[in-house]
């Protein structure tokens, strides 16, 4: 090799991007900094986190989202992303509406104290 040409360091590195991974519970929160190579999955900075460790009952395959927005395990993340990984819901939401909505019928909400409304 010749002494003069030297190789770059960065060209034979991938870039690291930033990004965070989040998971809670009723009882507990945790949020995961990392750095990770750039073309990093969903999946990948799951494992990386070591919150499967944390949390045991995060399924094998969760569903996930990155700031609120639905995406796959193979989504590929960017530069300050962050990874939400969802537990699974223990009740319908629109049957807990529904049913909220049958007793509020049956019992009108208290008026607040001190509102007046004006007609004009």
């Amino acid at each position: 090799m010749d002494p003069d040409k030297t190789i770059d360091p960065s060209l034979s590195q991938p870039r690291m991007i930033s990004v965070e991974v989040a998971y809670a519970t009723p009882q507990r929160q945790m949020i995961v900094k990392l750095e990770v190579p750039e073309g990093c999955t969903v999946e990948e900075a799951i494992e990386v986190s070591g919150l499967r460790a944390q949390f045991p009952a995060i399924e094998q395959s969760p569903v996930t989202g990155v700031f609120s927005h639905k995406v796959g395990l193979s989504y590929t993340l960017k530069s300050g992303d962050r990874v939400e990984i969802y537990r699974p819901l223990i009740a319908d939401p629109k049957e807990v509406r529904r049913e909220k909505a049958i007793v509020e019928r049956k019992e009108p909400a208290p008026r607040k104290k001190g509102v007046r409304r004006h007609l004009q």
